[in-house]
């Protein structure tokens, strides 16, 4: 059990399935009282119900204050979890590449605006980001996606940077494939880069709570993304070549 989440006023976004739904469970196994939000109604209030905790349904953007309210007045944890897995390339429709930043990236600095400020002044503070590979690498025919992850990754990390010395504690959450609606609908491009290492929901939950224990900022469920990141770093030339003989297979592959 992780000290830091016993009793601990958690939100958990996007939590009536996948990886918030796993996470929202094991914080409560870990004895934190969860907000459990979700556009969906339904599904929010099953999984609060099965953790004994609270739904507010509604855009993950705009549920502080009321989750706030939920939890007594004090949000401990925060799990920017809800995302949208945008494919396309830079032809997408603009409303896809809005949609794509609003969630994925300004859903996050939204948050934290209502967060930090009595954050700081308690001097204690957890947000937790649920990014992807995508975010440190990226991802064939998915341009919205990757770009976005890329943002929300970058905002992580400027959090991290900024407030780590004044109590805040900020983890980037960065799998690859996971076992979810998502990664079903990333069609054939995620049958050829994702599917054959995809993991449960609760493997990436299992990988938050390791790395809260460590007081880790970059959490990688599939330990491997760090030997790719190390190589896109050192050679991005000869990184972007191996991702382009993937590009290549998915085309011949008919898409």
């Amino acid at each position: 059990m992780v000290e830091a989440v016993q009793d601990a006023g958690v939100v958990v976004t996007g939590a009536g399935g996948g990886i918030g739904a796993a996470l929202a469970r094991r914080f409560a196994a870990g004895g934190a009282r969860v907000v459990v939000n979700d556009l969906d109604a339904a599904k929010a209030k099953a999984v609060a119900d099965e953790i004994g905790g609270t739904a507010v349904p509604g855009d993950a953007s705009v549920i502080v204050a009321e989750a706030r309210e939920a939890l007594g007045g004090t949000v401990d944890v925060y799990c920017a979890n809800a995302g949208v897995g945008s494919g396309g390339t830079e032809a997408a429709d603009p409303a896809v590449w809005e949609l794509a930043w609003d969630v994925n990236v300004m859903a996050h600095v939204r948050a934290a605006r209502e967060l930090i400020p009595g954050w700081l002044e308690r001097g204690a503070g957890r947000f937790v980001s649920t990014v992807s590979a995508a975010g440190l690498l990226t991802m064939v025919g998915a341009a919205p996606y990757s770009v976005t992850k890329h943002g929300a990754y970058a905002f992580a990390e400027w959090l991290s940077l900024t407030y780590r010395h004044r109590g805040i504690k900020v983890h980037a959450i960065c799998p690859q494939g996971v076992r979810t609606d998502m990664l079903a609908a990333t069609g054939s491009a995620g049958d050829l880069v994702l599917q054959p290492t995809a993991i449960e929901p609760e493997a990436v939950a299992d990988a938050l709570f390791r790395g809260i224990e460590e007081d880790r900022f970059l959490i990688l469920p599939h330990p491997e993304v760090a030997g790719y990141y190390q190589l896109r770093a050192a050679d991005p030339d000869r990184w972007l070549t191996n991702m382009n003989h993937l590009q290549q297979k998915w085309e011949a592959g008919g898409r």
